[in-house]
C-alpha cells in the first residue's frame, strides 16, 4: 500500500490508487478508512474513472500522531496528498466527518485542481448549538458522547450500528457487513476517536459552504441519527447556490452502504454533468 508524508509534521499517511480515468479522490468519514468505499470503488472502476481512498491521520493504515485532528491540518494532509499524486479535474467524494475536510481544502488551497464536490451526509455546515446556530446539538449532548467513548467505545458504537443503517425502514445490509463496518470504527485510533469528534462538533463551516467555489452535490438520508439532515444539509445548501440536495427517505447514515446503487448512480449522473 503507498504511502506518502503530510506537508505539515511529515506524518506518514497510506492510501490506495487505483484505474487510469478521470480521478475521483474518496475520503472516509470519522472513525472509517478507506475501505468504507468498497462498493464505490468497483464501481467507478468499472466505469473506467481512477479511483483514489486515502485513510487520514490515525485512522486505517496511516500514522496516528497525537497531534494534528483540526479540520485545518486534516485538510491540509488532503490537499498534501492530491499534490503529490498531482490530480487535477478532480471530483471529490466525502462522508461525514470527512465532509468538513473538503469544504476547508476548498476554502484554504482553492479549487484549481477540483471540478466537483460530492458530500454524503456531512458534518456541515456547524454541528454546535449555540445563539445563532439554534438547530445545532447542545454541548451537553457531546459531552455525554465523549464520555461514553471513553468509558465503552466498543459498546458505543454497537449501540448505535443498526440506527446507523436505519435497519428498521430498510433491511438493505446482512448482520455481517453491518460487523465489518463497525471494526472499522473500532480500528481508528482511541484517541483519534475522541479528539476528532470533539473537532467536528466544534468546526464551523458555515463560511466554507458559503464560499463553494464548484458545483457540489449532498446526499442524505432523512433516518440519519448521526448526522441529522435538519442540522446539516439542509442548512447546507441555503448557504450556497453552487450545491443541490438529494434526499433519501428511507437512509440512516451508512447510505453508501444500505443505498449504494442509488447514491453511486447519482455520484455518476453528477460527474457527467
Amino acid at each position: 500500500m503507498p504511502t506518502f508524508q503530510t506537508t505539515t509534521d511529515g506524518t506518514t499517511l497510506a492510501y490506495e490508487d487505483y484505474g487510469t480515468g478521470a480521478p475521483i479522490l474518496f475520503v472516509a468519514g470519522w472513525s472509517l478508512h478507506s475501505d468504507m468505499w468498497e462498493y464505490q470503488l468497483h464501481y467507478f472502476l468499472d466505469r473506467g474513472y481512477r479511483c483514489i481512498l486515502v485513510d487520514r491521520r490515525g485512522h486505517g493504515r496511516s500514522d496516528r500522531p497525537s497531534t494534528g485532528y483540526d479540520v485545518d491540518t486534516r485538510a491540509d494532509d488532503v490537499a498534501a496528498l492530491i499534490e503529490h499524486l498531482d490530480l487535477r479535474d478532480l471530483t471529490l467524494v466525502a462522508h461525514s466527518g470527512g465532509g468538513g475536510e473538503v469544504v476547508r481544502y476548498l476554502t484554504r488551497h482553492g479549487a484549481d485542481r477540483v471540478e466537483r464536490v460530492v458530500l454524503l451526509a456531512p458534518a456541515v455546515p456547524f454541528m454546535m448549538q449555540t445563539a445563532d446556530n439554534p438547530v445545532g446539538v447542545p454541548l451537553e449532548a457531546l459531552e455525554n458522547t465523549l464520555r461514553l467513548l471513553r468509558s465503552d467505545r466498543p459498546k458505543w458504537f454497537a449501540d448505535r450500528a443498526q440506527g446507523y443503517f436505519a435497519t428498521h425502514l430498510r433491511a438493505a445490509v446482512s448482520q455481517a457487513m453491518i460487523d465489518e463496518e463497525m471494526r472499522r470504527c473500532l480500528s481508528a485510533s482511541p484517541y483519534a476517536t475522541v479528539v476528532m469528534q470533539r473537532e467536528l462538533f466544534h468546526s464551523d463551516h458555515r463560511a466554507d459552504v458559503a464560499a463553494l467555489p464548484v458545483p457540489t452535490l449532498f446526499l442524505h438520508g432523512r433516518a440519519d441519527q448521526s448526522i441529522p439532515i435538519e442540522i446539516s444539509s439542509r442548512q447546507a445548501v441555503q448557504l450556497t447556490d453552487r450545491a443541490v440536495l438529494k434526499e433519501y427517505p428511507d437512509a440512516g447514515h451508512g447510505l453508501y452502504l444500505t443505498h449504494a446503487a442509488e447514491v453511486n448512480a447519482e455520484i455518476l449522473a453528477f460527474i457527467k454533468g
